[in-house]
């Protein structure tokens, strides 16, 4: 029998906590990146067969990876960054290490262990303050059985909160790696349409929740067809538009708008309502801008071949990633 996850009743509670919170930030920028298999070179703990293909084959080139990574974020400084494709928390630990050796920059991470496991690909965040705690979250029982919903097996959660009484600023972060391939797109509805299930009711009554993540859509961030994976994700389906979420990638130019080597636009990022509006009678986070950078991931000319020859590129004509960084930045006024 499939039980919902007790751990999630913190969407309900948080807001009636007493905690210490970090002081709050004059602006905090949300990030994500898919990071294209980063995988340490240790095979013994990998299963699938796949894994260990896609794994560093060796550990000077695991180095010269998770030493790319650190540059690409330390160039961003985001407060929050939703990573995609991560082997494990070992190699988030590691990540951490090196942003803050060399960089200067310290960052904690968040991570849970998800059930991909023909490609044994993860999610994870990491994070310089206000992290309040972080969980999973599975369908119930009447949602598996429905034919509807389709489970979400990368995905993490995270509630941040900064401040304390009127200064106080919370967001709940969603990151999350939908099902691949263009003829896949039913079976992300299933998933879109769990995913707003789980949040278009926090949305509606007013809290600050941003989904973002590789959503691995065929559409273009203009799409406002309901049907559509994305647009089911959004909550434009739905009855009410107070649950509607935006597609900040829509204010990207049209040119930045693509994330990924192949010239699509996987990588979203999706706020409610009240971050996208200012609340005229106290402090609240209002979305200011979204940016994308391929110009720090793309190395040289764009590659050639590079899902077959990854480590085979000379480095300093391998692009890092296949997909670009996206990042939104929220004011706090």
């Amino acid at each position: 029998m499939i039980r919902p996850a007790p751990v999630f009743a913190f969407l309900v509670l948080a807001s009636t906590w007493s905690v210490r919170a970090d002081d709050p930030p004059a602006t905090i920028r949300v990030a994500t990146w898919n990071v294209e298999w980063f995988f340490d070179d240790f095979k013994p703990d990998n299963r699938s067969d796949l894994a260990k293909e896609q794994s560093a084959p060796s550990r000077d080139e695991y180095d010269w990876k998770k030493n790319q990574l650190a540059r690409v974020i330390a160039a961003l400084e985001p407060d929050i960054i939703a990573l995609q494709e991560v082997e494990d928390r070992d190699i988030l630990f590691e990540l951490t290490k090196e942003l803050e050796s060399v960089h200067q920059l310290k960052y904690r991470y968040a991570f849970i262990d998800g059930f991909d496991f023909s490609t044994e690909q993860d999610v994870g965040m990491l994070y310089r303050s206000g992290l309040a705690e972080y969980s999973r979250r599975e369908q119930t029982a009447e949602q598996a059985t429905s034919g509807q919903h389709y489970s979400l097996g990368k995905h993490l959660f995270a509630r941040f909160q900064w401040g304390r009484g009127d200064d106080s600023q919370e967001l709940l972060v969603c990151t999350s790696h939908f099902r691949a391939a263009p003829d896949q797109e039913a079976l992300r509805i299933r998933q879109a349409r769990l995913l707003h299930e789980w949040v278009g009711p926090l949305a509606e009554k007013g809290d600050n929740v941003i989904l973002l993540g590789d959503f691995n859509s065929e559409h273009d961030a203009d799409t406002t067809v309901p049907v559509t994976d994305i647009g089911t994700l959004q909550g434009l389906g739905s009855a009410s538009t107070a649950d509607d979420f935006t597609l900040l990638n829509r204010g990207l130019p049209a040119e930045l708008r693509v994330t990924h080597l192949g010239g699509k636009q996987y990588d979203l990022i999706l706020a409610s309502p009240a971050l996208t509006v200012d609340d005229p009678v106290k402090k609240d986070l209002v979305f200011n801008r979204i940016i994308s950078r391929p110009d720090l991931v793309i190395v040289g000319e764009r590659d050639t071949d590079h899902f077959n020859r990854y480590y085979q590129i000379p480095r300093e004509q391998r692009d890092i990633s296949d997909h670009y960084p996206v990042m939104a930045e929220f004011l706090v006024k």
